[in-house]
């Protein structure tokens, strides 16, 4: 990929592209390679870094949408699992089947639920009991079909539950356990699928830190964050990819929207050994008094707690409250209440805004979590055509992709050359198919190069067949282990900075990597990993320190989190 200089003066000197798409999250990003993929020429923008916003607050799952049955939306459930299913098996390095035990402490609470809702009668979330869940996971297996990529669902006694989970709450009459995906790393799947659009044509053209300035006629304005100069650019289509600010980037270029009725959703991470062990490699996905749905999640050795689901106004500056983490702690105690969690075992939290579509609905959880691409014609301000990727969510941003792409290539009159639905992401081109393939791809890589069996195997969890390109650049650094996080080497982290696009050191901690999210910064650490950016990114020491400033109030402001703990 050219560097990003060059990028930007392509552009200046050559403004005239196909498409614009304004929003890098992992809708911008599916479309980005979509286009990519069957020739068209696409610029992809983001004001701030790639899958920064809402797709870096998701809840690490990759899921069918179970709970969505009860509204009746059961080709959005039916859609969500098969695009699970091709997430596990298009980039198995990083999407894993994931057993969910749901404890269930009723019998026939919820049998009305579904009719109710129905017929407009109720709103309100109430709690299921055994029968409603058990229908459900028959329903959720049956839609799996012949695809057999996870297992169908298990129903335990209480008897049988606390055998399996001795810590969990001896109140429960059952557990039922089905499956769906993790993703610990979303992340990296976008990182992934955008390498992968550049890589399949050069007139894919992805920039990070540039900003929607203003619309006229024919000519979008573009501002770059870094330098600050601004440029145009004469889109014939936009795709507007910008999430929660999808009505205010449609205002800036003059078009008046109302399609996003955003909720805020946080989560916590625990340093917390003993929850850790109770959940096993389970997540715990059930129902709170309130009836909210919220989770318990293995996230490698840590825990991670989720999800709030309300209603905000403005999607900027969205953090963690005391309220949530209250609630989070409360419902944790539900389900195994002789664990105690306290402030002193976070780690770090998080908090995002999902793009959901306008609705008048009074609860929050009964708004559709579904998809749908708004046009918006030439005329006002700006005379070309806008499509708005309106709602969605991670699981299915790949079908969702499908759909804005083929509008846009019916517009351009162009046709479609390739399908996404089997294409492997990333490191997964090549993946060994069982453990004797995997066995040879180590014994030629061990051979080849210097490195030792553990740290290679840890390379290839998080980038499949893509860890012989880091060898091959980076050689022994691979294995010279940082002296501050031995779990990560320089080399691997100036392989990321060269070919990834890192502008700040947010970028290379919170994004491309798991160092943050897990907890693994302190001061020192942080140091030692930006003296590794200043010597590769060329900073000064002035500019250095700016970012371990920029990185330290981010963590503070954002996070809830300084080198301490929670604040």
């Amino acid at each position: 990929m050219q560097s990003r200089a060059d990028r930007i003066k392509r552009l200046k000197d050559d403004p005239d592209v196909s498409v614009l798409i304004i929003g890098a999250g992992i809708n911008g990003i599916g479309t980005f390679r979509d286009l990519a993929l069957q020739g068209v020429d696409v610029v992809l923008v983001d004001r701030a870094d790639y899958c920064s916003g809402a797709s870096a607050a998701s809840s690490h799952m990759v899921h069918g949408g179970i709970r969505y049955l009860e509204n009746g939306e059961f080709r959005l459930v039916r859609e969500a699992v098969q695009e699970r299913n091709r997430l596990i098996e298009n980039a198995p390095h990083l999407v894993k089947p994931l057993p969910t035990t749901f404890p269930i402490f009723k019998w026939f609470s919820g049998i009305l639920n579904a009719p109710l809702k129905f017929f407009g009668l109720m709103e309100r979330p109430a709690e299921r009991g055994a029968i409603v869940i058990k229908l459900g996971m028959m329903l959720y297996d049956a839609y799996t079909g012949k695809q057999k990529t996870v297992p169908k669902h298990v129903f335990r006694n209480r008897q049988e539950s606390l055998e399996l989970f001795p810590a969990l709450n001896p109140k429960v009459l059952f557990t039922g356990t089905y499956y769906d995906g993790a993703m610990p790393s979303p992340e990296r799947i976008a990182i992934e699928l955008l390498k992968d659009a550049v890589d399949a044509s050069d007139q894919a053209v992805p920039i990070n830190y540039v900003s929607l300035v203003s619309a006229e006629g024919d000519t979008i304005t573009l501002k770059n964050e870094l330098g600050g100069e601004t440029f145009q650019l004469k889109p014939r289509i936009i795709v507007n990819a910008a999430g929660p600010w999808i009505d205010l980037v449609n205002r800036s270029m003059g078009k008046q929207t109302e399609f996003i009725s955003g909720t805020k959703g946080s989560h916590l991470i625990l340093d917390h050994p003993e929850l850790r062990q109770a959940i096993g490699e389970n997540e715990f996905f059930f129902e709170n008094k309130d009836g909210r749905i919220v989770l318990i999640f293995p996230l490698h050795d840590k825990v991670m707690i989720g999800t709030s689901d309300i209603r905000i106004e403005n999607p900027d500056d969205i953090v963690i409250t005391e309220e949530e983490v209250n609630y989070f702690f409360e419902m944790v105690g539900r389900v195994f209440p002789k664990i105690k969690i306290d402030r002193s075992q976070i780690v770090y939290t998080f908090s995002g805004v999902r793009p959901l579509q306008h609705t008048e609905k009074s609860t929050t959880g009964q708004i559709s979590r579904d998809h749908v691409v708004k046009l918006n014609e030439a005329g006002d301000l700006l005379d070309v055509p806008v499509f708005s990727l309106v709602g969605g969510k991670w699981t299915s941003f790949r079908a969702f992709s499908e759909i804005a792409a083929d509008r846009v290539l019916s517009q351009l009159g162009s046709p479609r050359k390739i399908s996404t639905a089997d294409l492997k992401i990333g490191g997964s081109r090549g993946y060994p198919k069982n453990p004797d393939e995997k066995a040879s791809y180590f014994k030629k890589l061990l051979e080849s190069y210097a490195i030792n069996e553990h740290r290679l195997d840890e390379l290839f969890k998080t980038y499949g067949t893509k860890t012989e390109d880091i060898l091959n650049k980076v050689g022994e650094e691979a294995s010279e282990m940082l002296m501050t996080i031995p779990e990560i080497s320089a080399g691997e982290i100036k392989y990321i900075l060269t070919t990834e696009d890192v502008i700040h050191l947010d970028d290379l901690i919170l994004r491309r990597t798991m160092l943050g999210k897990l907890g693994k910064i302190t001061p020192d650490s942080l140091r030692e990993i930006a003296k590794i950016c200043k010597d590769v990114l060329e900073w000064s020491e002035e500019e250095m320190q700016q970012e371990i400033d920029r990185f330290s109030a981010l963590l503070r402001h954002q996070h809830k989190m300084n080198f301490n703990g929670f604040i």
